[in-house]
C-alpha cells in the first residue's frame, strides 16, 4: 500500500501551504488533486470524465444485475479472485483507509488492490477498460458514467454524505434565509456545491443572495482569511484549515444538515450525497460473493474511521490524504463519512440525482439512472 501512496504524500505540501497562508496566489498541482474530492468534483475532471469514459466505453454491455444472499460469511466466501480498487485522495477515501491497513497486514477475507489517484478520469477511465473492478467517486460522475457505459457500471453504497460549510466571523449567519442580502464565495460554477446551494437557497425561499464564484476552494479561504466577516462555502478538509488559521471564522452553517431539514420539511428521504461506491456490472455478476464480502469490509471499515478517528487521522495523514494527523483528527468527524445499501441508498441516492437533474440534466450524464444501477442484494 505505501508504494502505492507514496506519489500522494505530496499531498501534504496542500494543507501545509493553506495553514502557513491562505492568500498566497501561488497554485499547485497538489491543490488541484486533493480539490478534486473535497469540493465533489470540479468542472474539468467532470468533463475529461465524460470524455474519456465516452471514447472507450462502447464495448461495455448493459446486463441485470442477479439477486445474491445479503449475508456472506467467510466461509462462504471462496471466491479467491484479486479486487482492484480505485479511489481519490479525499474524503471518500477515508472510509477506506482501515481496509487498506488490514489488507495490507493479511487481516481481510478478501484480496484487495488499491490505488489512490488524484483525479476522478484516472480511475473512472481505469474501470471502463477493465484495469479497475471498484471505485470510488463523486454520486453524480458514477451516474454519468452510467450512461456513458449504458448501465455498465452499478452502485453498491454511499461512502459520503455532505462534506459542505458556510464560513464566516459574521455572527448575524447562521441559517440558509440569514444570506437574504448576502454575497456568498463558492469554488466553480456549475458543479454540485454549486446546484446544492442554489438549491437550499430556493428551498428557502432566499431569492436575493448573490452568489461569487472563484476557481478553487483556496481561493475562497484566501478571502475568508483577509476578510472574516465574508461568507465562504468550503468543503472539508479546507474548512478545518481555515478556521485553524483564523480564529475568527466559523462554521456558520451545516449544509448537509439545511438539506436535511428541508427534506423533513418536504416529506422527502433524499440525502446529498458526495461519494459512492461503484462496480463494473460484468464484475459483479462474475464475482459475487467476493463483492459482497468486500462491502461488509469496507461497512467494517467505515465504522472504524468514525469510531476510532485518531488511529484512522494517522492514516489519513500517511496516505497523503490531508496533510497532517491533527488537521485529519479535527476533519474527519465533519466528513459525514457513512455506509448505506440496500433501498436506503437507492431511496437517498435517487432523490439526489433528481436534484441535480432538475437544474441541470446533464450533471447526470444526461438522464437519470435505471433500477439496475442500484445494488439491492437479496434478503434470502
Amino acid at each position: 500500500m505505501k508504494k502505492k501512496l507514496l506519489a500522494l504524500m505530496c499531498g501534504m505540501a496542500l494543507v501545509c501551504g493553506l495553514l502557513t497562508g491562505c492568500g498566497s496566489s501561488t497554485q499547485t498541482e497538489t491543490q488541484e488533486s486533493v480539490e478534486t474530492e473535497a469540493e465533489t468534483e470540479t468542472s474539468e475532471k467532470e468533463a475529461a470524465a465524460e470524455e474519456t469514459a465516452d471514447e472507450t466505453v462502447q464495448a461495455e454491455a448493459n446486463t441485470e444485475t442477479g439477486e445474491v444472499s445479503q449475508e456472506v460469511s467467510e466461509a462462504e466466501v471462496t471466491d479467491d479472485t484479486v479486487i482492484r480498487i480505485g479511489s481519490l485522495s479525499g474524503p471518500t477515501t477515508i472510509g477506506l483507509v482501515q481496509l487498506m491497513e488490514d489488507s495490507e497486514n493479511g487481516e481481510t477475507t478478501g484480496n484487495y488492490e488499491f490505488t489512490i489517484a488524484t483525479a476522478a478520469d484516472e480511475i473512472t477511465t481505469a474501470l471502463v477498460k477493465g484495469e479497475l473492478d471498484i471505485i470510488l467517486i463523486p454520486a453524480n460522475a458514477a451516474s454519468t458514467l452510467y450512461n456513458k457505459t449504458e448501465g455498465g457500471v452499478t452502485v453498491l453504497d454511499i461512502n459520503t454524505l455532505s462534506v459542505l460549510y458556510l464560513v464566516t466571523g459574521d455572527e448575524t449567519v447562521s441559517s440558509i434565509e440569514d444570506l437574504s442580502g448576502r454575497t456568498v464565495y463558492l469554488p466553480s460554477k456549475g458543479t454540485t456545491p454549486d446546484y446544492a446551494l442554489q438549491y437550499l437557497l430556493a428551498g428557502y425561499g432566499v431569492t436575493d443572495c448573490t452568489l461569487e464564484y472563484k476557481s478553487e476552494s483556496s481561493e475562497v479561504a484566501a478571502i475568508l482569511a483577509e476578510d472574516p466577516t465574508a461568507i465562504g462555502l468550503l468543503p472539508q478538509p479546507f474548512v478545518t484549515v481555515a478556521c485553524n488559521q483564523n480564529e475568527s471564522l466559523v462554521v456558520a452553517v451545516d449544509i448537509n444538515e439545511a438539506w436535511n431539514t428541508l427534506q423533513e420539511e418536504q416529506g422527502t428521504n433524499n440525502a446529498l450525497v458526495t461519494g459512492v461506491t461503484i462496480v463494473r456490472t460484468e464484475f459483479l455478476e462474475a464475482h459475487e460473493a467476493a463483492v459482497l464480502n468486500f462491502m461488509a469490509e469496507r461497512k467494517t471499515s467505515a465504522e472504524e474511521a468514525v469510531n476510532d478517528v485518531a488511529h484512522t487521522a494517522e492514516l489519513v495523514a500517511e496516505a497523503g490524504i490531508v496533510g497532517s494527523a491533527a488537521i485529519a483528527e479535527k476533519a474527519i468527524p465533519e466528513c459525514n463519512i457513512v455506509y448505506i445499501d440496500g433501498e436506503e441508498m437507492q431511496e437517498k441516492l435517487s432523490g439526489y440525482l433528481e436534484v441535480l437533474y432538475s437544474q441541470s440534466p446533464d450533471m447526470v450524464g444526461g438522464a437519470l439512472p435505471g433500477e439496475d444501477f442500484y445494488f439491492i442484494p437479496s434478503a434470502e
